[in-house]
């Protein structure tokens, strides 16, 4: 109370009064009468005839319990934020994790390490039974963060009694433990110091030899913690399942190596890969490793901005000081909850609503859309608007056609701020305002304008009370990435925020498979880059199908599962990928990743040979024209022409007749029926019923404002 008095609350003053309260209360007990004061004899005399000191203290604590919960005991209670907010199995997890951040946190200021780590233990199981107490400790230190509570917060898995509880309760996936690793960098690299990583193998490093094919991951962790044995549960897993060599990066930490030092330890670390064809890692060097690209939360954002990085090496326009050798794309992505746009903002722009609202991804955003969309109907109180109320087109200027014009144009080659929450939250080009004199009525009175999308908050937002990531969590994160020295252009700077990525990069960007949970902070992010990459690349396939070209990578039929699959996962939100053991589900989401790395992969073998048959017919067909150059010029070319016709002609029948014979390669040509190729997918491993559906009948986007407006007005309903 004193603190209050005072105008500065602060632990120190608390801390005075507690020592004022002791201090009082020892001399009285050393000094006043060891009966207490009168009125406390005389009641002590009639209480000790029929009660005993046992009873007398029971009672007395069942009082001041009573006494504490009294309003809940009489329905005055604050309502639950957390009621209708994750599934039971994650709120189970969070619990624990609360538990442990307040724990830690508790004693991390103990200065000997042994101590420090039986006293964080003992302090976590208090916090897990007062879960209360545990509530407003977190509370209180995130709203004060510092780079050392994420650290604690985050490395926790480090502990020694943590990981050996962890270890006891982690199924054995391999033989062999993770390896420590150094990467050299690569002879264009501006940096000379050498990359930690640690790689996941069942075997030993020998075996390497005979694999061309790996798993380049980069952990999350807000750009400031974790390192890859805080994710040992997901990396032991894939490389159990895999067999294949799972190669983790221990990036340096922010903010001591701020914006963009990590981004460029991965991109040299991929760069050395490919370079070296593996040796840098004990492969035998014969030929380019084929390999998929994976990160979580943060490693998400650096993983797409490295996988920018390396098409951008491809392209006619480059930045400057990129290298100048072009290095080969990924053959897929997985990204979980990745945090792509860097800024933070309030409010959904069109250009963002009318992505999500794409008829293509109707199934996979059903409930997600409808939870933004009832925002403002669960707030009011008023009825659901029907299911055709948003059956509105896009508004104009809100996406790029890219079908109109040159591919090379501005809009292309230029960020596209539109899809950030930056500021202003609409990106489209203003209609000019109709005169007064026009206007139907003839008042000068303010008319809102128009309803284009309906009015929805930003994930970030909507989310604000999430126990894993909260805006405050973001925003030390933001600043600690960037760093004192930076000032970037929020609404261009796309390797920071690569939702604002060119169309001419995302044209090129490799097939990504998204996994988030749907009450996400981040789920924004994931949703709209995913639509941009559909969005694009459909428009792509379009233009080289006018034009007379084949469609993207040879395919005669447009999929949106060839370009992204998003996967949402109901009532839970982030990092669950990281605590499998306190998270039970996760373990399965872990188990389809590694199937999904298989596919990319396999993909990618049937990709090179198809590319390979091409090469070779063409190679066919120069060597047999090339004996006609002795002859004149005027002859010369009207046989190759002829005969390069006719030959060509031959050799894609002979292609054709091949590929419809081909059951293994799962190849496809433009003389293959859609049939064929649905059935070579499905011999690829998984088919196409990859994007699950949400499991309850609720939509995503209507629950989303649930824990947010829903205690407000008294009419949130129960999940």
């Amino acid at each position: 109370m004193i603190d209050h008095v005072l105008g500065r609350p602060s632990a120190k003053s608390r801390r005075l009064q507690i020592l004022a309260v002791l201090t009082f209360w020892s001399a009285y007990l050393y000094r006043g009468n060891r009966h207490g004061p009168p009125l406390v004899r005389f009641l002590s005399k009639l209480s000790s005839k029929k009660l005993t000191a046992w009873q007398i203290v029971v009672f007395t604590m069942m009082y001041l319990y009573a006494a504490r919960n009294f309003s809940t005991l009489v329905g005055l209670a604050s309502p639950e934020p957390m009621a209708n907010m994750y599934d039971a199995a994650y709120f189970r997890a969070t619990w624990v994790l609360t538990a442990l951040d307040a724990g830690f946190w508790t004693a991390m200021k103990i200065r000997k390490k042994w101590l420090r780590d039986i006293a964080s233990m003992v302090f976590t199981v208090f916090y897990m039974v007062a879960a209360e107490r545990a509530d407003e400790k977190v509370r209180k230190v995130r709203g004060m963060l510092t780079v050392e509570h994420l650290r604690v917060s985050w490395n926790k898995g480090t502990s020694p009694y943590l990981g050996a509880l962890q270890n006891l309760m982690r199924p054995r996936f391999t033989r062999w433990p993770p390896r420590a690793i150094r990467i050299p960098r690569p002879s264009t690299s501006d940096y000379k110091e050498p990359v930690s990583a640690w790689l996941y193998y069942d075997g030993p490093i020998s075996d390497l030899e005979h694999i061309n094919k790996m798993i380049l991951d980069i952990p999350g962790g807000g750009f400031v913690a974790m390192d890859p044995r805080c994710n040992d549960d997901k990396l032991l897993a894939w490389a159990g399942k895999t067999g294949l060599p799972v190669l983790s990066l221990d990036y340096k930490k922010a903010p001591e190596y701020p914006y963009p030092f990590a981004l460029n330890e991965c991109f040299d670390v991929y760069a050395s890969i490919v370079k070296s064809k593996g040796r840098c890692i004990g492969m035998s060097g014969r030929e380019t490793p084929k390999i998929v690209v994976t990160g979580d939360s943060a490693g998400g954002n650096l993983a797409t901005a490295m996988t920018l990085m390396i098409i951008e090496t491809a392209t006619s326009k480059r930045r400057p000081g990129l290298a100048q050798e072009q290095l080969p794309a990924p053959s897929g992505l997985m990204l979980f909850y990745p945090a792509l746009d860097m800024n933070i903002g309030n409010w959904m722009s069109d250009e963002q609503m009318a992505l999500i609202k794409d008829r293509s991804m109707r199934v996979t955003n059903k409930n997600y859309l409808k939870r933004k969309s009832m925002q403002y109907n669960d707030l009011v109180g008023t009825p659901h608007q029907s299911d055709d109320e948003d059956e509105q087109s896009p508004p104009q200027g809100s996406t790029t056609k890219a079908s109109d014009g040159d591919p090379k144009d501005q809009v292309l080659q230029g960020p596209h701020p539109e899809y950030s929450h930056a500021s202003p939250q609409t990106w489209s080009k203003l209609q000019p305002s109709t005169p007064a004199s026009e206007r139907e009525s003839q008042s000068l009175s303010h008319h809102p304008e128009p309803m284009r999308t309906r009015l929805a908050m930003a994930s970030m937002i909507s989310y604000f009370n999430d126990r894993i990531i909260t805006p405050e969590m973001m925003r030390a994160m933001i600043i600690l990435y960037i760093g004192p020295h930076n000032r970037p252009d929020f609404s261009q700077e796309y390797l920071l925020s690569p939702i604002l990525a060119p169309d001419h990069l995302l044209q090129r960007f490799p097939k990504t498979y998204f996994l988030t949970g749907e009450r996400d902070p981040l789920v924004d992010d994931t949703v709209i880059f995913a639509g941009r990459l559909r969005r694009i690349k459909h428009a792509c396939h379009s233009r080289r199908e006018t034009q007379g070209m084949d469609g993207l990578e040879g395919l005669a039929d447009f999929d949106d599962k060839d370009v992204a699959e998003l996967i949402l996962i109901p009532g839970i939100s982030h990092g669950f990928m990281q605590f499998p053991t306190l998270y039970p589900p996760a373990w399965k989401l872990i188990d389809r990743c590694a199937q999904w790395a298989e596919d990319l992969l396999n993909t990618a073998d049937s990709r090179e040979r198809r590319e390979h048959r091409r090469s070779k017919s063409q190679r066919q067909v120069y060597t047999e024209s090339s004996g006609d150059e002795d002859r004149p010029l005027e002859i010369n070319m009207t046989r190759l022409r002829g005969r390069t016709i006719s030959d060509t002609a031959r050799l894609r029948s002979e292609e054709t007749a091949e590929n419809l014979g081909d059951g293994q390669d799962g190849v496809q040509t433009n003389g293959v029926s859609s049939k064929k190729r649905a059935n070579a997918r499905a011999r690829g491993g998984r088919g196409s019923r990859s994007i699950v559906k949400l499991n309850s009948s609720d939509d995503l986007l209507g629950r989303r404002m649930q824990g947010l407006a829903g205690p407000l007005t008294g009419l949130q309903d129960d999940d």
